[in-house]
């Protein structure tokens, strides 16, 4: 007998979670580039022992990791939900899919220190950036949603 929530219309999918950042510097956003040759916004996947960790705080450790224990933001609310699926070096180019949450922040002050997975970074103009020259898949997808949001308000 077969299971029904693994086969046709039934069957579940396995997804990562990352909080990620779209984080302002008045009309600048900031992007950083990752040493395995992607554009990336800041934040990243939740560990195991994250689980029952309020979201703001995993935000708050994937900042001081990425970009240094000086900087200074301010959290703002969940603004954008999106999807992205990628070849996972760390797990032999196993295809993964994640599903992100992304939060409006502004910048505030400090300097930024970028760590070890990140090689560049960019402030880039709300209003004038094209992130199809940086992005693909769902990142894409959740940049230009992003996007479209900031520049109505």
């Amino acid at each position: 007998m077969s299971d029904p929530l693994s086969s046709g219309s039934m069957s579940k999918d396995l997804y990562f979670v990352a909080v990620k950042l779209f984080l302002r510097d008045g009309d600048k956003l900031l992007i950083t580039h990752d040493v395995w040759d992607a554009w990336d916004l800041v934040g990243g996947r939740l560990r195991r022992e994250d689980f029952a960790t309020p979201l703001e705080q995993v935000v708050k450790r994937k900042v001081t990791e990425e970009l240094g224990e000086k900087v200074q933001y301010k959290l703002g609310r969940p603004i954008v939900f999106f999807r992205h699926e990628r070849k996972e070096a760390g797990l032999d180019g196993q295809l993964v899919r994640i599903f992100a949450v992304g939060y409006e922040a502004e910048y505030l002050s400090g300097d930024i220190k970028l760590w070890q997975h990140h090689d560049k970074m960019e402030w880039v103009d709300v209003a004038t950036f094209k992130p199809e020259n940086y992005f693909e898949g769902g990142w894409l997808k959740g940049v230009q949603e992003y996007l479209k949001i900031a520049k109505s308000k």
